[in-house]
């Protein structure tokens, strides 16, 4: 398993690498290398972001990626410390299978998905990598999965009702 590399900032939020790659182009003195770099930014309340980085040099990519990653961040309705339904998030060939789950469960997922609710502040999830295992597109269907996710407030008052008799 490889290791991950987190840093927390100043600012409140948590910087966690999901996925460092190293690309060689091959011109005619040798190889050129460069690297790609996924980070995934959170500030454990509910808002998350992904960001893609690309450069010569391992830490202008992540800077990169870290930069695009806070332009990205998204919302997350949570209900407690999980989700408030189920969902699948797709894209492209990948799917993420995710079900809210009691106090105590904890994030059971894998790879890319545990480092995204780690992020987001979710602690009680389960959650199925459905499809491909590509660490880019798990991330990007997690991503889809939170944006279809439902605000309990949101129903509550296209429905006229309140928030308590929604979740009695």
């Amino acid at each position: 398993m490889e290791k991950v590399r987190e840093k927390e900032v100043k600012d409140g939020y948590v910087e966690k690498l999901v996925k460092l790659n190293r690309v060689a182009k091959v011109v005619k003195g040798g190889r050129r290398f460069s690297f790609s770099a996924l980070v995934v930014v959170g500030y454990g309340d509910g808002r998350v972001g992904y960001g893609f980085g690309k450069a010569n040099d391992v830490t202008d990519a992540i800077r990169k990626a870290t930069d695009k990653a806070k332009t990205s961040i998204i919302t997350v309705p949570l209900k407690g410390n999980t989700i408030p339904h189920d969902i699948i998030g797709n894209f492209k060939s990948a799917s993420i299978l995710m079900k809210p789950a009691v106090p105590g469960t904890g994030v059971i997922a894998g790879g890319a998905v545990r480092l995204v609710c780690d992020a987001a502040g979710i602690k009680d999830i389960l959650s199925k990598s459905l499809g491909s295992r590509n660490g880019i597109n798990t991330v990007k269907a997690t991503f889809d999965a939170f944006e279809h996710l439902y605000d309990a407030k949101a129903v509550a008052n296209s429905r006229g009702k309140s928030l308590k008799e929604m979740w009695s």
